[in-house]
C-alpha cells in the first residue's frame, strides 16, 4: 500500500529550493575531501580532447581583454558551426561532450541524460561502446589525455541539478561507480576550478578571461552559486568597453541566468554612461555591435538634441552594420525600433518614417500611429502612460533628457498660415536655469521655415533682478525674411487657463530672435516660489502663437 504521507518530503523539490538560493551548504568548506578516495563514492573520468581548429587560446597573443574577447567570440562561432554537424550524428548514449555546452545549440529533449554515460567499473562491452561513440564525435581531434578524480556525489548533487539528476538516474551503486565527461582542452582549467569551487566555495583564478570561462562552465553544469560568485567578482573589476560588450555577448543560456543579471545590468549601465553623448563618440558608437547599441539606446539619460537624432543615428548604424536590406529590416523591426521613442519625434520626422524603405511598411505604420496617438493624448494621460511604461524594457513613452525640449504644434493653413506651439517645463528645469541658463525647444515649422522657443533666466531691463524670459527665434537657413505676429501665454492659477502675457510682431531673418526678458513681470524668486501662480502640479505650461503677415 502506498504511504499517504510519502510526498511530505520530496527530495527533488527540496533540492530545487536549495539550488535556487545557492544551497544551504554554499558556505561549507569541503576542500579537504576534494579528490580524496576516503571521502568519495565515485570516480570521475575526464577525457580531454583537442580544441577545434583556431580555438586554442594563445596567452602571448591575448595580451589584452580586447584581444581575448575577439578570440573568444571567434571560438564560440567556430564551435557553434561545428556543433551543427557534430550533433546530427551523436547517438543518445553519448559521453558528455564539451561541444554541447549551450542549451540553445542542443536539440536533445533531456540533455543531462543523453549527454552522460555511467560506466560499469569493469566490462569490455561498455568500454568498446564508448570507443565507438568517440569515433563518431571526434572530428575535432583525438583524446589528448585522461584525468581521473575521486568525487563525492552528495557534494556535487547538492550544488548542481545536473549532477543531482545524473546520480539519481537509476544507478546500481554496487556496479556503476565511474562517470565520464568529455571536454575540450580549453575547458579543462575552468572545469577543474568549478569542481574545486563545489567543494571549497572559492576560486583561485582572478583574471576576467579565466573567470568568464568558469562562469560558462558553471552554466553548463548548472552550478548557480558559482555563477553568482563569478558574476560578483567580474562586477567588482574595472569595466572597459570591451569587457562590457563581452559580458553582453555571452551565450544566450548564460545571459538568461538570474545569477548573471547583475553583471549584464552593470555592463549596460557602464556603456550607457560612457556613451550617453553619442554625438561626442559617434565613430566609436557606430562601430559597436548590436548588444552595445541596445544598451545605450535603452537609457533615459541619453544626451541628444531630440528623438529625431536617435532615429537618424539608428538608421546610420543599421545601414553600416547590415548592408542587405532584408537583414536591416529584420534588426530594425525586431530589435531597434522598440528602443526609438517615436512619441517624442517631431511630426515632420514621423512622416519620413512612413516613406523610409529601411523599415517594413507595416511596422513603420504601426510605430508612427502609436507616436501620433500619444501626442494627441491629454497631458495627464501621457503622464499615466509614461508611468505605466517605466518598468518596461523599451520605455517608449518615457521622455529622455533631451537637449531641446519637445513641443506640441497645431498648424493651420487657412485663412492664414498659423501655428500654435505648446512648451512644458518642469519646475526642476526652470530652477536649473538660474542664474544665467537657457533651454531651447525642438524646432517647429511655419511657412516652410524652422523656428524655436528659448526660455532664459536673465536680468530685467534695468539689470536690477533676475527674471524669467521667453524668446522666439528663426533657424539660420538662407536669407528669407518673415513678417510674423506672435503672442506668448501661460497657464495661471486659479483658473489654470492660458493667460496672454505678451504680443508683438517682428520681421525675422535667419538667426534672429525676439521676445520678452521678464515675461511675468515679477522677480525670479517670486516666479519660483512655492505659491507661484504659474506652476501647476510642478509644470510651467507655455504657449506661443505665430501667424504669418501678408
Amino acid at each position: 500500500m502506498k504511504d499517504s504521507n510519502s510526498d511530505l518530503f520530496d527530495p527533488v523539490m527540496a533540492m530545487e529550493s536549495e539550488w535556487s538560493r545557492g544551497g544551504t551548504t554554499s558556505d561549507a568548506d569541503f576542500a579537504f575531501a576534494f579528490n580524496d578516495s576516503n571521502f568519495s563514492d565515485r570516480v570521475l573520468r575526464i577525457e580531454i580532447m583537442h580544441d577545434p581548429v583556431d580555438a586554442r587560446p594563445d596567452s602571448d597573443a591575448c595580451a589584452t581583454i580586447a584581444d581575448w574577447a575577439r578570440h573568444r567570440k571567434r571560438r564560440r562561432e567556430d564551435i557553434k558551426k561545428d556543433n551543427g554537424a557534430d550533433l546530427a550524428s551523436v547517438p543518445d548514449e553519448q559521453v558528455l561532450n564539451g561541444h554541447q555546452s549551450e542549451a540553445d545549440e542542443c536539440e536533445n529533449q533531456d540533455e543531462e541524460a543523453d549527454a552522460m554515460v555511467e560506466e560499469p567499473h569493469s566490462g569490455d562491452e561498455a568500454t568498446n561502446s564508448n570507443d565507438s561513440d568517440w569515433s563518431m564525435d571526434c572530428s575535432a581531434g583525438a583524446v589528448v589525455r585522461v584525468k581521473t578524480l575521486h568525487i563525492s556525489s552528495p557534494i556535487l548533487a547538492a550544488k548542481s541539478p545536473f549532477f543531482y539528476k545524473l546520480f539519481s538516474n537509476g544507478m546500481r551503486e554496487s556496479e556503476q561507480r565511474h562517470v565520464t565527461l568529455r571536454i575540450n582542452a580549453s575547458e579543462e582549467a575552468a572545469l577543474m576550478e568549478l569542481l574545486n569551487f563545489m567543494y571549497s566555495t572559492t576560486l583561485t583564478t582572478t583574471t576576467a578571461p579565466a573567470l568568464l570561462d568558469v562562469l560558462m562552465a558553471a552554466d553548463k553544469f548548472e552550478v548557480a552559486s558559482c555563477m553568482r560568485y563569478c558574476s560578483r567578482l567580474l562586477r567588482n573589476m574595472p569595466m572597459t568597453p570591451d569587457s562590457a560588450l563581452l559580458y553582453l555577448e555571452l551565450p544566450s543560456s548564460v545571459l538568461m541566468a538570474d545569477a548573471v543579471q547583475p553583471l549584464t545590468d552593470a555592463a549596460k549601465q557602464y556603456l550607457a554612461g560612457r556613451y550617453k553623448d553619442i554625438t561626442k563618440f559617434q565613430e566609436e558608437v557606430i562601430a559597436l555591435p548590436l548588444a552595445g547599441v541596445e544598451a545605450i539606446l535603452s537609457s533615459d539619460d541619453l544626451q541628444v538634441a531630440s528623438e529625431d537624432a536617435v532615429y537618424d543615428f539608428v538608421l546610420k548604424w543599421s545601414r553600416q552594420q547590415y548592408t542587405k536590406l532584408e537583414d536591416r529590416r529584420e534588426v530594425l523591426g525586431t530589435r531597434l525600433a522598440q528602443l526609438i521613442r517615436f512619441p517624442y519625434m517631431t511630426c515632420r520626422k514621423l512622416k519620413k518614417v512612413l516613406t523610409c524603405s529601411d523599415f517594413d511598411h507595416e511596422v513603420a505604420s504601426k510605430l508612427v500611429l502609436e507616436g501620433l496617438f500619444f501626442k494627441a493624448e491629454a497631458p495627464h494621460r501621457q503622464r499615466s502612460l509614461a508611468a505605466e511604461d517605466t518598468a518596461s524594457s523599451n520605455r517608449r513613452f518615457v521622455e529622455r533628457a533631451y537637449k531641446y525640449r519637445p513641443v506640441k504644434v497645431v498648424e493651420f493653413e487657412l485663412p492664414r498660415q498659423q501655428c500654435v506651439v505648446y512648451l512644458d517645463l518642469k519646475r526642476e528645469e526652470c530652477n536649473n536655469l538660474f542664474p544665467s541658463g537657457r533651454v531651447y525647444s525642438q524646432a517647429f515649422h511655419l511657412g516652410g521655415q524652422g523656428f524655436f522657443l528659448s526660455a532664459h533666466c536673465n536680468m530685467d531691463q534695468q539689470s536690477s533682478f533676475h527674471c524669467f524670459g521667453l524668446f522666439l527665434g528663426m533657424q539660420e537657413k538662407g536669407s528669407v525674411s518673415f513678417a510674423v505676429d506672435y503672442e506668448f501665454a501661460a497657464r495661471s492659477r486659479p483658473t489654470e487657463e492660458f493667460v496672454s502675457k505678451y504680443k508683438g510682431n517682428y520681421v525675422f531673418t535667419g538667426g534672429k530672435a525676439v521676445g520678452y526678458r521678464n515675461l511675468f513681470a515679477i522677480p525670479w524668486t517670486s516666479f519660483m516660489a512655492e505659491d507661484s501662480l504659474y506652476f501647476i502640479n510642478g509644470v510651467l505650461h507655455l504657449r506661443a502663437e505665430l501667424t504669418i503677415k501678408h
